[in-house]
């Protein structure tokens, strides 16, 4: 798979089809071949899109990272300069969980090459912001203080991207403890549910850059991660946005996290998202070439 160099950082990607550019982001550390990502790729590409799937910064075959306030908004620049890199120019910039965050930094960080947005499964709520924390942060934390960077290197969490891409165990070894535990002490607050924000790491002086169509998926009312309030709030706070039902229940994320085991894939379902991402891409496109 192709692989760019971008600000010191291997970022990994696939491109398929021709025609408007997308970009689709999973979320949790999950690579871009992730179960359902491929096969939501694929579906758009079959109407006539051209599709970007990548690795962000710590996950997949592309590089660790770890520097910033938060590591989506390392991940969001990453993508900013992979799409300016491709230039593939103004592209529907698309992705559920982690990946809507990423999604919406990228938009609000680099408006050039954003054509739209279009976000589901958005974290939030007290529970859900400070599950986040301890996922991305806790384990990686308590590994540096008790055992230094060798103990981060041989964490079951970094095991795939290190067999991904080998040079990511040099590049934990080569970083110095301290600096580490800094920068996981910005990325964890950086989830604190303690202000008004939207989501994590959104700034009013963000929004104000948002000037192009948005869709928002709403939450399911039993999903304690992406809760409801978060998805109706973030519509009713970007500009213009579109707050629309999802193709599934209210309890997809919940029955996607039982059936894990099974299905090998939290996101197995996310092709049925393409009809109405295509019909509002197109719907939203006559709409400002009118």
């Amino acid at each position: 798979m192709p692989v760019a160099e971008l600000d010191g950082m291997e970022i990994a990607y696939s491109l398929m089809g021709e025609g408007q550019p997308w970009v689709l982001t999973p979320g949790g550390r999950f690579a871009r071949n992730v179960g359902g990502l491929p096969e939501m790729a694929h579906a758009l590409a079959d109407t006539g899109r051209q599709v970007l799937t990548w690795d962000r910064p710590n996950c997949g075959e592309s590089s660790v990272a770890f520097t910033g306030r938060s590591e989506s908004e390392v991940q969001a620049d990453a993508l900013g300069a992979l799409l300016c890199h491709l230039d593939l120019g103004p592209t529907m910039i698309a992705g559920g969980s982690g990946g809507a965050r990423v999604s919406l930094l990228t938009a609000t960080r680099h408006p050039d090459v954003t054509a739209g947005l279009a976000m589901w499964w958005i974290s939030g709520g007290v529970p859900g912001l400070l599950q986040l924390a301890n996922y991305y942060c806790m384990p990686s934390a308590d590994a540096a203080w008790h055992g230094g960077m060798e103990a981060v290197a041989a964490l079951d969490q970094w095991q795939e991207t290190i067999a991904a891409n080998p040079r990511n165990r040099e590049r934990f070894l080569a970083m110095d403890r301290q600096d580490f535990l800094d920068v996981l002490d910005r990325w964890a607050l950086a989830y604190c549910p303690c202000d008004n924000a939207l989501v994590p790491g959104l700034d009013a002086s963000d929004i104000e850059r948002l000037h192009v169509p948005i869709l928002v998926f709403r939450s399911g009312e039993s999903d304690m991660s992406h809760t409801r309030a978060t998805s109706v709030a973030l519509a009713a706070g970007l500009p213009g946005a579109e707050l629309v039902e999802p193709p599934w229940g209210d309890a997809e994320w919940n029955e996607r996290r039982i059936e894990i085991e099974t299905t090998g894939s939290l996101f197995a379902r996310w092709p049925l998202l393409v009809p109405q991402l295509v019909e509002w891409a197109d719907r939203t496109i006559e709409r400002s070439t009118a």
